[in-house]
């Protein structure tokens, strides 16, 4: 990635920069858009930068200079600099970067949030519509969606210490540690203005986190020690984006870390100090028409082999046989699945576990020779569902513990003798419920398990093998009983061109008694690959506690059901996979629990598309629908991508459409929503965040002003400290109330939804 961080100081006296200034670079046959936003404090001047193609905003600068008319902007620490002279409303000049000089033309500009703030809904409208929600309820929105006061338990890696997260009662869920013998508890960790996204524990004495900025998806690397010294921003580099790609449980001090810190297209591998932050590229990822895009990393931390893209479909693996020389393995299509994992237990260091569906439908676990390029023979399969993974033991020479799948609900197999006596104490403690190992120490001595099921938000519980007794640790939502909440029922049922489709009802009491109740259609996002599970859902609960069933449907295209039927949905969003959706909402009807003419369609990304593609494609069928960060134009959806998805465009283009053949244009225009809002005739309520990098606010901007253009009023709720989805506790609370007194107002009135008229 072309990086740029500017910074802001104090100025001589000169014009005054302050306001906002945007220009364009050109890069390596790319334009990246900048824009600064500079403020004057008496004699000093700070600034923050967007780089909407980057996906990033409000990025802090630390140093400007201004002399006369000359304005320089710098940053030692990746040796950038800009310089230009400014006349008016201009600033003409060069921004320099490691050796190469580029033009950035920066105009002043008007200061604006993004998208057209004329249309959000005001605070009292959308006030106005919560309160419809009125009735004698014993749960309330916040019962479901404000976030339990602890979450997220940990234990360290030899298990004297417990970690977890708490709400305070600003709402701020800061990271404590406690420790097990003698129960002093410290915060480690502060949660300020940006949210904590997630944490874990490094080594004995160190924690890491991730957070971004708004929502805009470029997550930074941060640790510090347990008694919350020593924090430190591991990964300070602005419109970078960092995951995860190792622990390494055998190097205390170092983490393998993806970033595209060099290229916003691409993400390459760094081995990282959690104490300093001193990075050591592990490997180049220089070619951006076909980059790497996954790497094999063994539990050492040694660079085994990678998987590259080529013509951007196919994938090429490489592996090193001789542990130096990269030479390619395989070729693959990126639908194939080949995910190795060393067995380390073998004399062969070459042996591997291999999640795969090169020679088989649904994906299974099969024992591979990396070296010779050979299956040695198949572990296991399951005739209907893919094979999602394996666990192993590293207390236990990495001895192979289970494989998952999932089916109408989670399936955990055991394998070594030792799991199968675990698994069996699991299972007949918690009947009927569905289980995960959470976390365990080094040495197994401690095992911390999550129990959920449909009617069960979640508890934890600790386990020791030796003395064989589980201790609850905590139940996340002790408000929320488990009599009250209403079953989730895997469905099955046959689609109009004969597929066999699975899916879930949830049906509120009423439902249970005989009553057709209103239904929420609840179409999943994704697509490709996501699936709908069993489990307790907060949605379908809360919905249940006023009356209506919800219904999900793993539309051909979802994921876990073979790669025939993922495929099976290419070039059919919009089309084939809405008939799905619509042919599951018959097949509730036809079981006679729904009343079919108080059907409500929500979702958020796809799911908000299959909300605007439903009220255009079947107008008579919806009574309302609500639309979160969905798209509605296919085509302004392709150009306003993520930088870091480029790589991905030619396989967007296959699972969705290809603009550029000229029969698929067709099928885009066909199923762009923005392009039919004629016939759109029922409520619609739109949900965006403003700083979405994936689904553009553009795209809801879109649907809302074509509306109010025919004189239809939307309800249109926009945050602007949000990304794709509302991650703050209080925006969320806000969106579900605004949604339950959307769906009161339009699925509780006597006879069908009006229609808007215009």
């Amino acid at each position: 990635m072309f990086m740029i961080i500017l910074f802001s100081s104090t100025i001589t006296k000169a014009q005054d920069i302050a306001g906002t200034w945007e220009g364009k670079l050109e890069v390596q046959g790319m334009e990246l858009p900048l824009k600064f936003h500079i403020t004057k404090e008496g004699e000093a001047y700070t600034a923050l930068m967007d780089s909407p193609s980057q996906g990033a905003f409000g990025l802090s600068m630390d140093e400007v200079t201004l002399q006369e008319d000359l304005v320089t902007m710098s940053y030692a620490q990746i040796g950038a600099k800009y310089a230009g002279k400014i006349d008016g409303e201009t600033i003409t000049g060069t921004f320099a970067q490691s050796g190469q000089e580029f033009p950035l033309v920066l105009n002043k500009v008007e200061n604006k949030l993004p998208g057209n703030t004329s249309l959000p809904s005001s605070d009292e409208e959308l006030s106005e519509l919560a309160s419809l929600d009125a009735g004698n309820y014993k749960y309330q929105v916040e019962d479901y969606f404000a976030k339990p006061k602890a979450r997220s338990f940990q234990f360290s890696p030899n298990g004297k210490y417990l970690s977890y997260r708490e709400k305070d009662d600003k709402g701020k869920n800061h990271v404590y540690v406690k420790n097990i013998d003698t129960e002093e508890i410290t915060r480690a960790i502060e949660e300020k203005e940006e949210l904590i996204r997630g944490y874990g524990w490094a080594n004995e004495t160190r924690l890491i986190y991730v957070m971004d900025k708004g929502g805009n998806e470029n997550y930074h690397l941060f640790a510090a020690d347990l008694d919350g010294t020593n924090e430190k921003e591991l990964t300070p580099y602005d419109g970078v984006q960092v995951s995860i790609l190792n622990e390494l449980k055998e190097d205390r001090d170092h983490l393998i870390v993806s970033m595209n810190k060099n290229n916003a297209q691409v993400f390459e591998p760094f081995k990282i100090n959690i104490n300093t932050g001193e990075l050591e590229q592990l490997y180049k990822n220089e070619d951006v028409q076909n980059p790497i895009m996954g790497y094999i990393f063994d539990k050492d931390g040694k660079l085994r082999g990678f998987s590259k893209l080529r013509d951007g479909v196919n994938m090429d693996m490489y592996y090193a046989v001789d542990g130096t020389n990269y030479k390619l393995l395989k070729q693959t299509s990126w639908k194939d699945t080949f995910s190795p994992k060393f067995t380390y237990s073998s004399e062969n260091p070459h042996e591997a576990y291999v999640v795969s569906n090169l020679d088989s439908d649904k994906t299974e676990v099969v024992l591979y020779d990396l070296k010779e390029n050979k299956v040695l023979k198949t572990l296991f399969t399951n005739e209907n569902y893919d094979i999602s993974g394996i666990s192993q033991s590293r207390n236990r020479n990495y001895e192979l513990d289970f494989y998952t799948y999932e089916g109408q609900k989670q399936e955990i197999v055991p394998v070594s003798e030792y799991y199968k006596k675990l698994h069996a104490r699991i299972t007949d403690r918690f009947p009927g419920k569905n289980y995960s190992v959470a976390d365990r120490t080094d040495d197994e001595s401690k095992y911390l398990i999550f129990v959920q099921g449909d009617r069960l938000y979640g508890e934890y519980y600790s386990y020791e093998p030796v003395e064989g007794t589980f201790q609850l640790v905590y139940n996340l939502m002790p408000q929320l009983k488990e009599a009250d909440m209403a079953e989730m029922k895997p469905i099955t049922f046959k689609s109009r061109d004969g597929v066999t489709i699975h899916g879930y009802i949830t049906l509120p009491q009423e439902a249970i008694d005989g009553k057709k109740v209103p239904v929420i259609v609840n179409p999943h996002g994704g697509p490709q690959g996501i699936r709908d599970s069993w489990g307790f859902n907060p949605e379908a609960q809360l919905f249940a506690s006023r009356g209506y069933a919800t219904l999900q449907v793993n539309f051909r295209i979802s994921g876990g059901y073979g790669k025939e039927f993922l495929e099976s949905g290419f070039k059919q969003i919009g089309r084939k996979a809405m008939d799905d959706v619509e042919d599951g909402l018959q097949y509730v009807i036809d079981q006679e629990w729904v009343d079919k003419d108080k059907a409500a369609i929500y979702g958020g990304s796809h799911g908000g598309y299959a909300v605007l593609r439903g009220l255009t494609k079947t107008p008579d069928l919806y009574a309302c629908g609500v639309d979160y960060v969905g798209v509605s134009n296919l085509f302004t959806f392709m150009t306003t991508i993520p930088a870091y998805w480029k790589p991905y465009e030619t396989i967007l283009k296959e699972i969705w459409y290809d603009e550029n053949v000229p029969e698929e244009k067709v099928i885009m225009e066909e199923v762009s929503p923005v392009f039919h809002i004629d016939k759109i005739k029922k409520p619609l309520l739109v949900v965006q965040g403003a700083n979405d990098p994936r689904v553009n606010i553009d795209e809801s901007d879109q649907i809302v002003s074509s509306l109010r253009e025919k004189g239809v009023d939307v309800p249109y709720m926009v945050k602007y400290d949000e990304g794709h989805g509302f991650a703050k506790e209080e925006n969320s609370i806000e969106l579900y109330k605004v949604m339950m007194g959307f769906f009161a107002k339009h699925l509780k009135e006597e006879g069908p939804a009006p229609e808007f008229k215009g």
